[in-house]
């Protein structure tokens, strides 16, 4: 894209000398009748004098020759009125002393002044906006030749700001050409010279009869539903469609408002906005030392970013991986360079290590989220998923009562509600360990549990890529496979969320909305791939390996829910799954096993603590006969 070309500021200057000497000579003008102004030539010559010595240096103090005026907006224009008003007064001021000290005609018309003051305001005002309509026209010259017509849905405050953006800007090469939006009182009305022709219902003939190249989705809280519609449509039509992120992508502050970006999986399965209380959350962790564990993953970078965004006083990354811990602190360290950022590489399973982490840094929360989670991988690796999942979790607790956190928060899963796999039960039991802290102890010590995130590591949203990449196909285990999904930022915001509301020994569900369907999750990313499903890429089911559910569950059956302060955050009441249960005796005996590396005696056990287990069935299938790993559904 072409530089915008702007008026240095000294012509700007220059030109300001000769609107000042117009302004007070018009102001005259306006004033006298023609045979009087010969008298009062002398008068008006030196008004001009002192308005130009007191005119040019109170635009400078107010900084009217530091702007870059193509750029204007409103702001500008009450910067203008402040010192155009700043400097006619001083300038009157003046004027009347110098009359009364009788340095000037007794008859002066003192009424010019004030004729002055408008001409000022509008000839300087509107030489500055003039200055804006010149560069925008010439973008619009620029790339008219090569532009693309773009119909933007939604004429909200977001599709005006992309309006704004695509007319100042020709690196999109899009101009609009029109809004549509369902709300009857914006018919027919038009928003930076865009009109609002219609509803979102008369998508498909908007671009037959305007001849559309590109369609806008301007609407960050719209539900997947109505980004799914107009997607249909574009596909439909042979056209693309652009979107903006979502209303959790913006509160977590990594995206702009106006960055659009091609629509995506995400956009298809957002679901309705909710209601957002972030001085809650910002109360909760403004100030504070906060440590985050498994803080190279999916879910720890993601609650990284956003308690970054809250101010805590210090934040400490913890990770096994190094490469990731590195990633996201130099992410972190661009964005917040204000902030105190500790990097630290550890193992949870070593408690020692964590007990010198915390009495260096003493954090006052600690957010769990370092975990083992690939279920088939788990199956087969079950002494990896018990030390981690289930000792490191009873470390952290550890060392968090120990250095007195005040409060701790476990990222757990829905697998870990009647669980039928290694890494289920591993969950549920690191559920278990946390509850009972609190309970023991009186802390803030809680769990959040929720379903699938799009687009984490190991997801089965990378695989279909992978598979349609490749030509397919792609692989389900079953036709009627159902699956919670849920973007990460919005997990995230809603960990927070319950994380600023818990008092302890609490286990929060997040409302993960309507289970979505995995053949439809794969056939709309054939699609969005510019692909049509059973005909370009082949959809192949594989079968239900043993003791995989076909839909997944967020709380135990009879479990009552309570609803809290936010509507998608419920509370588990009286989860108590421990009760009874020596979990010292437990961790003992599981670290035992561990080291003799009796996997059939870890697996009975977790069989015959975690409730309504039924991972031995499961275990002594896969022994039987083990398929691709691939063929899981994640």
């Amino acid at each position: 894209m072409r530089p915008r070309q702007h008026v240095r500021n000294r012509f700007v200057l220059i030109g300001d000398v000769a609107l000042i000497i117009i302004s007070v000579l018009g102001s005259f003008a306006l004033r006298l009748d023609v045979v009087e102004l010969p008298f009062y030539f002398p008068a008006a010559v030196l008004m001009c004098a002192v308005a130009l010595a007191i005119k040019l240096p109170t635009f400078f103090f107010f900084g009217l020759y530091r702007r870059l005026w193509v750029y204007a907006s409103t702001g500008e224009l009450r910067l203008i009125t402040v010192a155009v008003t700043t400097a006619s007064v001083l300038t009157s001021g003046v004027m009347l002393l110098l009359i009364s000290a009788g340095m000037v005609l007794p008859g002066m018309p003192r009424s010019a002044l004030g004729i002055d003051w408008l001409l000022s305001l509008v000839l300087i005002g509107g030489s500055r906006f003039a200055l804006r309509i010149l560069a925008e026209q010439s973008v619009i010259t620029r790339v008219n030749g090569k532009s693309k017509r773009a119909l933007i849905v939604g004429a909200g405050d977001a599709g005006a700001l992309v309006v704004r953006e695509l007319q100042k800007s020709s690196q999109l090469n899009l101009i609009p050409i029109g809004f549509l939006d369902d709300d009857p009182a914006k018919q027919k009305h038009v928003i930076h010279g865009v009109t609002v022709i219609g509803r979102v219902a008369d998508l498909a003939a908007a671009i037959d009869q305007h001849g559309v190249d590109e369609v806008v989705i301007a609407i960050p809280s719209a539900p997947g539903r109505l980004v799914r519609n107009v997607n249909d449509v574009c596909r439909l039509k042979g056209i693309p469609s652009r979107t903006m992120p979502g209303i959790y992508e913006l509160i977590g502050g990594r995206v702009n408002v106006s960055r659009l970006r091609e629509v995506d999986i995400t956009d298809l399965l957002r679901r309705e906005p909710v209601r957002v209380n972030d001085e809650a959350v910002g109360a909760a962790l403004e100030g504070k030392r906060v440590l985050v564990t498994g803080a190279g993953g999916s879910i720890g970078r993601e609650l990284c970013r956003q308690i970054a965004r809250r101010g805590p006083s210090e934040l400490v990354l913890l990770g096994h991986g190094e490469n990731s811990i590195f990633e996201i602190l130099l992410e972190l360290e661009y964005d917040y360079p204000d902030l105190t950022f500790h990097p630290v590489i550890a193992d949870i399973r070593n408690h020692e290590r964590l007990t010198q982490i915390f009495k260096r840094h003493q954090p006052q929360i600690v957010f769990h989220a370092a975990a083992h989670k690939h279920v088939p991988l788990m199956e087969i690796n079950v002494v990896e998923a018990v030390t981690n999942n289930v000792i490191g979790t009873h470390n952290v607790v550890r060392a968090a009562l120990d250095h007195n956190a005040e409060r701790f928060v476990l990222i757990s899963t829905d697998k870990a509600v009647r669980p039928s796999s290694v890494y289920g039960a591993t969950k549920r039991l690191a559920e278990m360990i946390v509850l009972d802290a609190a309970r023991t102890t009186k802390r803030a010590f809680t769990v959040v549990r929720f379903g699938n995130v799009l687009g984490s590591r190991g997801s089965i949203i990378p695989k279909f890529k992978n598979q349609i990449a490749n030509g397919g196909p792609v692989t389900i285990t079953h036709p009627d496979m159902y699956r919670f999904f849920m973007t990460i930022p919005e997990a995230v915001y809603l960990v927070l969320q319950a994380a600023s509301m818990e008092n302890g020994s609490e286990t929060f569900v997040l409302n993960m909305g309507e289970p979505v369907r995995i053949l439809n999750l794969a056939e709309d990313l054939i699609r969005l791939s510019g692909l049509e499903p059973h005909r370009d890429i082949e959809i192949e089911y594989t079968g239900i390996r043993p003791g995989e559910k076909l839909t997944e569950e967020l709380w135990d059956e009879g479990t009552p829910l309570v609803p809290t302060l936010h509507p998608d955050i419920f509370r588990l009441d009286a989860d108590a799954s421990s009760s009874g249960l020596s979990l010292p005796q437990t961790i003992d005996s599981l670290s035992r096993l561990s080291h003799s590396d009796d996997t059939e005696a870890m697996i009975a056990l977790l069989d015959k603590l975690v409730p309504n287990s039924t991972i031995r069935h499961t275990s002594e299938s896969n022994v039987k006969g083990q398929t691709s790993l691939l063929t899981y559904d994640l």
